[in-house]
């Protein structure tokens, strides 16, 4: 059984091996091999210490836990960017699940909470961003409501630009 709370500091570990461990797996051929294996569960947690360390952050964090610990993690708040037409935009900002724990409705079960928990502060909508070349991602959020509203930015990762597709759906 998965339950979902909020994150706090001594999960910032379990945390950073899910997100470095996401990384490499979900990003295996879309990312350059390089950059995904530079990337450390070290240098993440103390990143994510620093972000929660933030005395006016505005994001929210959750992990989904089971008897082993966290095995799941989202981040949402406010939209970073302007979206027409919507005046209360949240967003979600990052979205990772253990590999091996992938369709399992773990990713699913911290999405619905997370919009719960946007609406109740007022969020009309909810954003997201993601690589255009990461399918499985792509149809998790089209089977969670989510549809591409043609906006597009590029992100460099070794000299190789991605480009990542923004996503939007009502709350």
């Amino acid at each position: 059984m998965v339950r979902v709370r909020h994150m706090d500091g001594a999960d910032v570990d379990a945390v950073s091996t899910i997100r470095v461990k996401g990384w490499q797996t979900a990003y295996a051929g879309i990312v350059p091999q390089a950059y995904l294996d530079a990337m450390t569960v070290e240098g993440d947690a103390d990143q994510r210490r620093r972000l929660l360390s933030r005395p006016r952050r505005k994001s929210r964090d959750l992990v989904a836990l089971d008897d082993r610990g966290p095995v799941g993690w989202i981040c949402f708040g406010p939209c970073r960017s302007e979206v027409p037409g919507v005046q209360r935009m949240g967003e979600v900002y990052a979205l990772y699940v253990l590999p091996d724990l992938i369709g399992r409705g773990i990713g699913r079960r911290l999405l619905d909470e997370a919009h719960t928990q946007m609406k109740s502060h007022g969020f009309e909508a909810s954003a997201l961003w993601v690589l255009g070349d990461n399918h499985q991602a792509r149809r998790f959020y089209e089977r969670a409501g989510y549809q591409a509203d043609g906006a597009v930015q590029d992100d460099v990762y070794d000299e190789i630009t991605l480009s990542e597709l923004r996503y939007q759906r009502a709350l």
